[in-house]
C-alpha cells in the first residue's frame, strides 16, 4: 500500500507541465509534509511495513553474518599462526633481521586484506566489487598520500640496497644511532642517549648514509699534544710501544705516528691505526687512557691552553 505522501509525490511527477514558469507548481517537501499529517495511519503502516521487510531481510542473513563472524575469527587464528611459523622459519635462514622483520610486514597486510575479501565474499559481496573497490580506495589513499607512497617505495629500496641493517651504526639528515627497526614506511634509530628517532623511508633513501659498521675493520685517527719543551722522538717512542702492546690495535695494518703540526702551545701529533669495527670505541677510550699515562710515567708534559703576559716597566 502507498501512502498518501509518496501518491501524491507521484502525481505530481506525471502531471501536466505548465504553460509558463511563473505559473508552474511543483510540489515541495512541505506538501509531502502536509499529506502525511493528512494521513498518518498510511504513512505509518508504510514505515511498519518497511522496517518489518528489513528485518527479515536480517533474521535470514543471520546464519552468513554468524558464519561470516566464526570464519573472521578462525581467519585471524591462522593468520597469525602462519605469520608466527613464516617468522620463526626466516629466523632460521641466513637472511639478514631487517629483510626477515620486512617480509613479516608485508605478509601480514596481504593476509588480513585476503581475509577480510574472504569474509566481505560470504556476506554477498562480489569478490570482483572488493577488489574494485580496494583498488579504487588504494588510488584515491595513493593520490592523497603520496609522500607516504615515497616512503613505502623506499622501504622496498632499502631491502634491495641494502645500505644498512638492523644493529648498524649510521649517520643520516643530521642525525646517528643504532639502527632498531625498518619498516614500511619509517627507519627506526636507537640514539646513544637511548632516544628514538624515526626516519620516513623516502629521505634515508635519498640522503647521505655513514654506515660505521659495513667494514670489518676500522681505522683510529687520534691526536695527542706534548710542549715545545719536550723531544719529540721520545714521545713518538713512548705512543708507539703503547700501540704495540694493545691488543685492539690490528698488528698487521700499517701504523702512523707523525707531528701534524705546530700549534699556538703545543706540538700536535698524529696517531693513525686499525681496529675491528665492534671494538672502535674501547680501543679508543682506552688508548687515550694508556697514552696519557705513558707520557706520565716517561715525564712528557701534556699542555694546555695559556696565555704569556710580560709587564714592561717605564
Amino acid at each position: 500500500m502507498i501512502s498518501a505522501g509518496l501518491r501524491f509525490l507521484l502525481e505530481s511527477a506525471v502531471s501536466e507541465p505548465a504553460v509558463s514558469s511563473a505559473e508552474s507548481s511543483s510540489p515541495t517537501l512541505g506538501d509531502a509534509v502536509d499529506a502525511i499529517v493528512d494521513n498518518p495511519q498510511e504513512t505509518l503502516s508504510a514505515l511498519g511495513e518497511f522496517f518489518k521487510n528489513l528485518g527479515n531481510a536480517l533474521v535470514g542473513m543471520l546464519p552468513k553474518i554468524i558464519f561470516a563472524v566464526v570464519v573472521l575469527i578462525i581467519g585471524i587464528i591462522i593468520t597469525k599462526l602462519v605469520l608466527f611459523g613464516l617468522s620463526k622459519g626466516l629466523g632460521k635462514t641466513k637472511l639478514d633481521l631487517t629483510v626477515t622483520k620486512f617480509t613479516a610486514q608485508v605478509a601480514k597486510i596481504v593476509l588480513y586484506t585476503l581475509l577480510l575479501t574472504i569474509v566481505l565474499s560470504m556476506l554477498g559481496i562480489p569478490a570482483t566489487s572488493v577488489v574494485t573497490v580496494i583498488g579504487t580506495a588504494g588510488v584515491a589513499i595513493g593520490l592523497a598520500l603520496q609522500s607516504a607512497l615515497s616512503n613505502v617505495a623506499g622501504g622496498f629500496l632499502l631491502m634491495i640496497n641494502k645500505p644498512f641493517k638492523i644493529g648498524d651504526y649510521i649517520s643520516t639528515n643530521g642525525v646517528e644511532g643504532t639502527v632498531a627497526q625498518i619498516s614500511i614506511l619509517y627507519t627506526r634509530l636507537d640514539s646513544l642517549t637511548n632516544q628514538a628517532i624515526f626516519i620516513p623511508n623516502g629521505m634515508a633513501v635519498n640522503a647521505t648514509i655513514i654506515n660505521n659498521n659495513t667494514n670489518a675493520n676500522r681505522r683510529l685517527e687520534m691526536l695527542f699534544s706534548i710542549s715545545y719543551n719536550d723531544d719529540f722522538a721520545k714521545a713518538k717512542g713512548v705512543i708507539e710501544s703503547v700501540l704495540n702492546k694493545h691488543d685492539g690495535i690490528l698488528h698487521e695494518e700499517p701504523l702512523l705516528v707523525v707531528m701534524k703540526e705546530h700549534s699556538a702551545s703545543a706540538i700536535v701529533i698524529l696517531v693513525r691505526a686499525w681496529c675491528r669495527t665492534p671494538e672502535y670505541w674501547d680501543v679508543y677510550f682506552d688508548l687515550n687512557e694508556k697514552v696519557r699515562k705513558a707520557f706520565i710515567d716517561n715525564g712528557i708534559e701534556i699542555p694546555f691552553e695559556q696565555m704569556d703576559v710580560h709587564i714592561k716597566e717605564r
